[in-house]
């Protein structure tokens, strides 16, 4: 085989290659999770109360491995930012459908400034449609002996919409509240981790915690 139409070979092989992995990236769509928020509010009334310096975490979830996960990971991010901070599984550890008896008379005991609380309101998904790609014999003289061509793929896409409200625990008011939503990857780990960050970064931004 001559050394030109053993590169043509070769070329098209690589071209092959590497459609078909974007195809797979494509595809799987989760490396890394994404986060927006849809809306944000910021009490004009919040005064003295904001900033905040030691805050409560609580994350309202029926699944209490993400609970502790989420709670964690924004206790981690509160105390990078020096804010003093407890995940709510520590005090209160299971959560129902209801708050527990007395947990407004245990958060004013338990010396916190502020209750962070966050829930998932609900979980949607779309489907979507990658055209597919092909490439057939043309450029380099016709080099390329058939054609290579990748499907076109059908995915989906998850959608978690979570509202997340920073109450001051003294009076209970309302200092901020942030609607938002996440396209998560395929580690809940790393989700979470991700929305942490975004999260504390707008509360930080919005002047709310010290």
């Amino acid at each position: 085989m001559s050394p030109v139409r053993t590169l043509g070979r070769r070329v098209a092989q690589a071209l092959f290659v590497t459609v078909a992995a974007l195809a797979l990236v494509i595809l799987d769509g989760c490396a890394s999770s994404s986060t927006q928020f849809n809306g944000v509010w910021v009490n004009p009334e919040a005064g003295h109360r904001a900033p905040v310096n030691n805050v409560l975490v609580i994350g309202i979830n029926h699944d209490t491995t993400a609970r502790r996960i989420y709670e964690d990971a924004i206790v981690a991010q509160l105390t990078t930012h020096g804010i003093r901070a407890e995940a709510s599984y520590k005090l209160v550890p299971e959560l129902g459908p209801a708050p527990p008896p007395g947990i407004e008379t245990a958060l004013r005991n338990s010396g916190f400034a502020a209750v962070l609380v966050s829930r998932t309101m609900r979980v949607s998904t779309d489907i979507r449609v990658a055209p597919g790609m092909s490439y057939g014999p043309a450029g380099f003289g016709g080099m390329w002996a058939g054609a290579y061509s990748v499907p076109p793929n059908i995915y989906t896409v998850e959608n978690v919409a979570v509202e997340t409200r920073l109450f001051d625990v003294k009076e209970f008011v309302l200092l901020w509240s942030g609607s938002s939503t996440t396209q998560p990857a395929s580690s809940m780990q790393q989700t979470i981790n991700d929305f942490a960050t975004l999260l504390i970064k707008t509360l930080a931004e919005a002047k709310v915690i010290a």
